[in-house]
């Protein structure tokens, strides 16, 4: 039996997509109906909720975004400069299949999606970062181009003096002797969400980076999904807000999305490292296993995060169409 490729309605059918996102593997709140249509929303474009079916089996998904602007036309995963977690493809009910089973429906799927976006979207540019899917082969037989790129992420096993021991010996220094009296952090609301982001927002203009990540969008997205999908992990010194991460959970893994910047004020307090070790901490204490740190290809930023002792694990960038297009749809964007 073949795998047809349908889609679905991001408002009429959520519940539905929403089940099967929470029947895969591969998949983050990102992929919700709720976060997909705020993605959307906030960049222009037009979402395509692909999902594979082998008879009544849903067997894989794959959230698209449409940009059109002018004469270009991009499909993207996650939405063109959205700022999101990782997307891209994800499969469903293949875990006790056997290898050549398994290969022919990641493949059927696939084609099956591909031909639905050069059919209905006919990109002249498409870009697809994903993770935790490790089957790209069919990308690269339909002239895609698969790019390899890095993030670190630490194991949450053992006891929390066992994942303690495993950190270089000035981040167990920095958290053990941390005065206890001198800050607090903690989880915190929606307005710590606008100040996490702010604050990025604010390290990224003092290096003449842009930033397009609104708080506006943040906060939705933590007001929307499910409770603790996304959590404002905050440090505090005499009350006040001396920095934070904003922290993606999914059923296994935390994901470190924003924050985690430099501060930019002079307090005798290691506000990052405590920052990481209670997020790390607090998944560990709940259960999950992974803390992806996301991202290892910033040489500056990775000598902070290796001191966590964490594995590199790959991701991956896939795009097929003009080279520079992407550059011209975010210059479209940001004159819209």
């Amino acid at each position: 039996m073949s795998i047809e490729v349908t889609t679905l309605d991001p408002r009429a059918d959520a519940d539905e997509w929403n089940r099967y996102v929470e029947r895969s593997d591969g998949t983050n709140p990102f992929y919700r109906a709720e976060a997909l249509r705020l993605q959307a929303t906030d960049t222009g474009s037009t979402p395509h909720l692909l999902v594979g079916f082998k008879g009544q089996e849903p067997v894989g998904l794959f959230p698209v975004f449409e940009y059109a602007k002018g004469p270009i036309t991009g499909a993207f995963s996650p939405a063109p400069f959205s700022w999101s977690c990782y997307l891209g493809p994800a499969l469903l009910n293949v875990d006790k299949l056997k290898q050549r089973k398994a290969d022919r429906r990641t493949r059927r799927f696939l084609e099956g999606s591909l031909a639905y976006i050069d059919r209905k979207i006919s990109p002249v540019y498409a870009k697809f970062v994903t993770a935790e899917f490790d089957d790209l082969r069919t990308f690269a037989w339909n002239e895609y181009t698969v790019e390899p790129g890095y993030t670190y992420v630490v194991d949450l096993e053992g006891s929390e003096d066992d994942l303690l021991k495993r950190f270089s010996s000035d981040a167990r220094s920095n958290v053990r002797n941390a005065d206890p009296d001198a800050y607090v952090v903690e989880e915190g609301d929606g307005d710590d969400v606008d100040r996490i982001v702010e604050q990025v927002a604010a390290r990224y203009e003092s290096q003449g980076k842009p930033f397009q990540l609104s708080t506006a969008f943040a906060r939705s997205m933590y007001e929307r999904l499910p409770d603790g999908a996304i959590r404002p992990y905050v440090c505090r010194v005499d009350g006040a807000f001396v920095g934070g991460i904003l922290v993606v959970e999914s059923e296994r893994t935390r994901y470190r999305w924003q924050g985690g910047v430099k501060p930019d004020t002079d307090v005798d307090v290691p506000i990052n490292d405590l920052l990481d070790w209670h997020v790390m901490r607090d998944g560990l204490r709940d259960g999950l296993e992974r803390y992806d740190l996301v991202g290892a290809g910033v040489p500056s930023i990775n000598r902070y995060k290796a001191k966590f002792n964490p594995r590199l694990e790959t991701h991956y960038e896939i795009t097929a169409g003009s080279f520079g297009i992407d550059l011209l749809i975010d210059r479209y964007r940001k004159h819209s």
